[in-house]
């Protein structure tokens, strides 16, 4: 008959490996540092844009899994989509290319989850919404920007 205190370990180490196998990496902090520093990286697009090497705009959607993951990408993510977006209505089309691409991009990384994520992609649409109002040039950008963003995003 096994000894209670060796079953007990047997089923804490199995226990143990169980929890370890439903955690995940956390988010990568260059995806939370700061909205500007989100904007600073957008300044690469229509050209594939990453937050450090290795690390694109779209892995940071994908990769916030947690509830504070999600929340600290949202903030961080929506600053950057609300500081373009009120660029993007003034006429600057470059703005409006650099939020268009993060629509994109946080659509590419939601699109690749269970759907939770979806929520961090509907709130950079909804920062894109009014953007026609900076006139025909800046739609134009946009829409580049989306398209790259979904494609290297």
């Amino acid at each position: 008959m096994p000894r209670p205190t060796a079953a007990l370990a047997a089923l804490a180490l199995l226990a143990a490996a169980g929890c370890g196998a439903a955690r995940h990496a956390p988010l990568d902090a260059a995806c939370t540092s700061s909205p500007a520093a989100i904007e600073r990286a957008l300044q690469r697009a229509p050209a594939p844009v990453t937050v450090r090497p290795g690390m694109r705009l779209s892995d940071c959607v994908a990769a916030a899994r947690s509830d504070a993951e999600l929340q600290n990408a949202g903030i961080v993510l929506s600053g950057a989509a609300e500081h373009l977006a009120a660029r993007a209505k003034g006429g600057d089309a470059r703005a409006g290319l650099a939020l268009g691409y993060l629509v994109g991009a946080a659509r590419r990384g939601a699109a690749r989850t269970t759907g939770i994520q979806s929520q961090l992609a509907r709130r950079m649409e909804s920062a894109a919404a009014f953007v026609d109002q900076g006139g025909p040039a800046v739609g134009a950008a946009l829409d580049r920007g989306l398209r790259a963003g979904r494609a290297t995003g």
